[in-house]
């Protein structure tokens, strides 16, 4: 490699490093925002464990922001040098399109490496050690998400309201369940009430006292003109599982989290031989497991996908704008992770063999790259 290529090299590089830094700020903060700020505002995390698991976000989401950010890198650096006629100066020297791509589809190689390792080691740990982290932090103060004077919607299917909370006990409590639409089919308010914690199961147990509930017609709950009875009680007790906040009560990791060695042991078990009434749910399971490795390789490839798209785009479109750089860059990104999620949600027909087809995107790309370069080398 001699000087011009490690020039392009360093530009590219420092470039891309740049925008997937940008991509998994943004990233980042709205993660941030989705699960931990609402705790942290309500005092429901403390500041050292909030910025612990601050820091176990961006091995999720650099495996988001690396396919990104070389292809914001890429058509920055190009698109620059392009209309800075540093390109036309290049080929006018008797230089290829190929000898100008060949620093950036090696950083890109490079990148495929870098995806690898973060998909199949770090982005599992990390999400592992957050839920876990999270999951913990519920358990050991399972009270603090009962915060006064706030309708509490955590929990699926549900909404509370506390008036007044004083340690254990509670004042001015009310429940109210909805329907799949979001409309309230039954409530329960409580004068007075106490907390406690069933460390077994892990749920919430209220022992509510002076209760009067509601329950409302099931099938037009907002049908105010039937007169439905009101029930009153002394006492009562509701569970409220913790669990549901997380997914289920007792935490086990997503199959997307899974590393490479848990990966490679659920591959053995699950070409264990099964009775034949079980072997179609073991088809959806193996297809279900061959779906997140395929898509983590997939994802990892896409560094060069979209570096084969942007050098070839990047010379063609000769655009200084940062800004329109980017939007091009957002365009295609999001036009990728479409066709993905769609391949996805074949995950239910493993005849249509969707793990095959999460490679659809990438062959896309890289048939489009080359019919660029194609275009782009005859001019």
């Amino acid at each position: 490699m001699n000087l011009l290529q490690r020039h392009i090299f360093k530009s590219v590089f420092f470039s891309c490093a740049a925008a997937v830094g940008l991509f998994a700020f943004v990233l980042t903060v709205g993660n941030v925002v989705r699960d931990l700020l609402g705790y942290l505002v309500a005092g429901q995390l403390a500041p050292e464990l909030f910025l612990e698991l601050l820091l176990l976000i961006p091995p999720f989401v650099l495996s988001y922001a690396l396919p990104f950010g070389v292809l914001t890198g890429v058509l920055l650096v190009l698109g620059r040098m392009s209309a800075e006629h540093e390109i036309t100066a290049i080929r006018a020297a008797g230089l290829s399109l190929l000898w100008v791509a060949r620093p950036i589809l090696i950083l890109a190689v490079l990148g495929v490496g870098v995806g690898l390792v973060i998909n199949f080691q770090f982005m599992p740990w990390a999400r592992v050690v957050y839920h876990v982290e999270l999951s913990n932090a519920v358990r050991k103060d399972p009270l603090s998400f009962i915060v006064p004077r706030t309708f509490i919607r955590d929990f699926p299917g549900k909404v509370l309201y506390v008036g007044e909370k004083n340690g254990l006990g509670v004042k001015d409590f009310w429940l109210w369940e909805l329907d799949e639409q979001g409309r309230v089919k039954n409530s329960i308010r409580a004068a007075a009430g106490t907390f406690g914690f069933d460390e077994r199961t892990g749920d919430l147990i209220l022992n509510l006292s002076h209760i009067q509930a509601e329950t409302r017609d099931p099938k037009n709950p907002e049908n105010f003109t039937v007169q439905r009875p009101t029930l009153v009680s002394e006492s009562t007790s509701i569970r409220l599982p913790l669990g549901e906040l997380f997914g289920q009560s007792t935490f086990h990791p997503k199959l997307q989290w899974y590393a490479l060695p848990k990966l490679q042991a659920e591959w053995r078990r699950l070409a264990q031989p099964v009775a034949p009434a079980e072997q179609a749910q073991r088809e959806l399971d193996r297809m279900k497991l061959r779906l997140v490795i395929q898509d983590k390789f997939t994802t990892a490839f896409a560094v060069f996908s979209f570096a084969l798209v942007g050098v070839p785009l990047g010379i063609k479109i000769s655009r200084r704008e940062t800004s329109a750089n980017l939007g091009l860059a957002l365009a295609l990104a999001m036009g990728y992770y479409f066709l993905t999620v769609a391949v996805g949600w074949l995950d239910r027909h493993p005849e249509l063999r969707p793990d095959l087809l999460l490679w659809l995107p990438n062959l896309l790309f890289v048939g489009v790259g080359l019919w660029l370069f194609w275009r782009v080398d005859k001019r």
